[in-house]
């Protein structure tokens, strides 16, 4: 296993739409390892491929603080929501770091896609779980949580990062 860099925002990778995944083989696994390491070294709950630089569609996630088994890897996500009932709650993300802002999602959710040796996998998710599926998948789609922000909140943000030293450096 290895850490991988995370790219940061401005970085065009971060806007570009992610591929299937066709081949399921021992580098997805490697992947897959790689980019779990990178999360937990840089303390966050999912991480998407286009952050370190890839466009394959596939994230990881770790919400086993709130649900035992809930880490691993999905690849080529599809979600749909259930319901439309709806969480508005903090969200942050590895490749904009310094900014967390109340975003709006839906709670309720149901994930289809496969794990790394290619079996179909479903699960239907609520709460953190759904949130990071949803974050995630935008990722892979090119979209930041950024995006998702009202104009006011969207430009406060934007004034920060404009003055972070990670994103004068």
């Amino acid at each position: 296993m290895a850490l991988r860099a995370i790219r940061m925002y401005g970085d065009p990778v971060l806007t570009s739409r992610a591929v299937e995944i066709e081949k399921f083989d021992a580098s997805l696994a490697a992947l897959a390892a790689d980019m779990l390491e990178t999360m937990d070294e840089a303390g966050g709950v999912g991480l998407a491929a286009n952050q370190i630089g890839l466009t394959k569609r596939i994230f990881v996630y770790d919400c086993s603080h709130v649900q035992t088994g809930l880490r691993g890897a999905i690849i080529n996500p599809v979600w749909e929501p259930i319901g439309q009932a709806k969480q508005d709650g903090p969200e942050g993300c590895l490749s904009i770091p310094g900014i967390s802002e109340n975003t709006e999602r839906y709670e309720t959710v149901v994930l289809s896609g496969r794990d790394i040796r290619g079996n179909a996998i479903s699960m239907v998710a609520s709460g953190l779980m759904a949130r990071c599926i949803q974050h995630e998948t935008d990722h892979l789609d090119g979209v930041l949580f950024l995006d998702r922000l009202t104009k006011e909140k969207r430009k406060q943000a934007m004034q920060v990062i404009r003055n972070s030293d990670w994103f004068n450096s």
